[in-house]
C-alpha cells in the first residue's frame, strides 16, 4: 500500500519517528530507508484493521502484525525470521517513541516479541584463501594499484564497504608522530567514529596506490578527497567494490561466494582465533554491544572442536 493510502494521522505519526530517527539519532540513510519501509508496511496493516489513529492501536493490532510477516497475511511477501524480527524491532521502536512523547497513552507492543531467528554464523574464508585474494589483486596498474590497497585495507581493518568508499585521504594517518601503526578514522553507523590500525601490508598497498595510482584516476575527474576512485575520478561506489572483489576472488579461483562482508567476517575470525580480546575486536569492529561480536566466537569454537576431533588420538573410537 502506498504511503499516501495510510490514515493520515498515522502517516504523520511515523514521518514524526523517522525524523526523530535521523536528526537526533543520526541513522545512516540506507538504515532509514529500511525503517521506512518496514513502517510503511506496518501502516497498511493497520489501515486493514480500521486503525486510523495512533491511540487506536492495540495489542493485537501489533501481534496479527508480527504474525502475519511469517505467512504473508498482510498482503506482502512472506519473511524470514530474521526480516521479520527487524521488522518488530521498528515497529517496537515505533511505539515507544509515540508513547514518550505523548501521542499515545501506552506502548501496546512492549510485549510483543519479534520472531525467533536461527543464530546465522557469519561466513568467513581461511587465512590462506584471503592471500590468494590480495596476490591476485596486484597489477601496477593506476586501477590495480586501486584494488590491491582497497582488498587489503578491508581486511586489514575490518571496515564495511560503506566506510570504505566513503573515505577521504584526509582520514589515513600513514605516518604517525609516534612511529607506531598508521591508523585509519572511520565513521561507522550512525556516523560513530572510530580510530583503527592499519597493518603494514596494508599500509604499504595504500601509498603504493596513492603515489602511484591515485594520481593518474584523480586526473579524470573533478577533483575529489575521496581515497578510492573509479576510472572517470569520482568516488569508488559500493556497487564496484564489490564487482572488484567478486572478479579478483575469480581470479583467485576462489569457488565459494565471497562478498566485502566476507573480508569483515574474516578479519574478526582470524583476530579471535589469534588470541585476542573480543572486546578489542568489538572496538575494531564498531559493534554498539558485545553480543553482536560474540557470534564470532562461535565460529572459532566450531574451528577447534573440527581440530580437535581430527587432531586428538582419543577424540573418536
Amino acid at each position: 500500500m502506498p504511503p499516501a493510502a495510510l490514515p493520515r494521522l498515522i502517516a504523520r505519526a511515523i514521518e514524526d519517528y523517522l525524523r526523530h530517527l535521523a536528526v537526533e539519532r543520526g541513522l545512516a540513510p540506507n538504515t532509514l530507508a529500511a525503517y521506512r519501509r518496514d513502517l510503511a508496511r506496518y501502516g497498511a496493516h493497520l489501515a486493514r484493521e480500521g486503525v486510523s489513529t495512533p491511540s487506536g492501536v492495540e495489542r493485537h493490532h501489533v501481534g496479527a502484525f508480527a504474525q502475519a510477516l511469517r505467512d504473508g497475511a498482510d498482503g506482502g511477501s512472506p519473511l524470514t525470521a530474521r526480516s521479520a524480527a527487524r521488522t518488530v524491532v521498528a515497529v517496537r521502536g515505533l511505539h515507544r517513541f509515540w508513547a514518550l512523547e505523548g501521542t499515545t497513552p501506552d506502548d501496546p507492543a512492549a510485549d510483543v516479541h519479534p520472531p525467533l531467528a536461527g543464530q546465522r554464523l557469519p561466513k568467513a574464508i581461511s587465512i590462506h584463501e584471503v592471500t590468494r585474494i590480495l596476490d591476485a589483486a596486484a597489477a601496477d596498474t593506476p586501477s590495480g594499484l586501486r584494488d590491491r590497497a582497497l582488498l587489503e585495507f578491508l581486511y586489514a581493518t575490518g571496515a564495511r564497504i560503506s566506510e570504505a568508499v566513503g573515505l577521504d585521504v584526509d582520514d589515513l594517518r600513514l605516518d604517525t608522530p609516534d612511529g607506531g601503526p598508521a591508523v585509519v578514522r572511520l565513521f561507522g553507523k550512525g556516523s560513530k567514529e572510530r580510530i583503527v590500525p592499519i597493518g603494514s601490508y596494508a599500509a604499504r598497498a595504500i601509498d603504493a596506490y596513492l603515489v602511484r595510482g591515485r594520481p593518474a584516476l584523480v586526473a579524470k575527474g573533478k577533483g575529489t578527497p575521496g581515497l578510492f576512485l573509479n576510472a572517470r575520478g569520482g568516488r569508488l561506489s559500493r556497487q564496484s567494490a564489490w564487482t572488484i572483489l567478486k572478479d579478483v576472488a575469480e581470479k583467485a579461483q576462489i569457488t565459494r561466494d565471497v562478498s566485502p562482508h566476507t573480508l569483515r567476517h574474516s578479519f574478526a575470525t582470524h583476530l579471535l582465533e589469534g588470541g585476542a580480546d573480543v572486546r578489542v575486536v568489538q572496538e575494531l569492529l564498531g559493534h554498539a554491544s558485545v553480543t553482536t561480536t560474540q557470534v564470532y566466537t562461535l565460529v572459532t569454537a566450531e574451528t577447534l572442536r573440527e581440530v580437535y576431533a581430527l587432531a586428538h588420538p582419543r577424540a573418536r573410537g
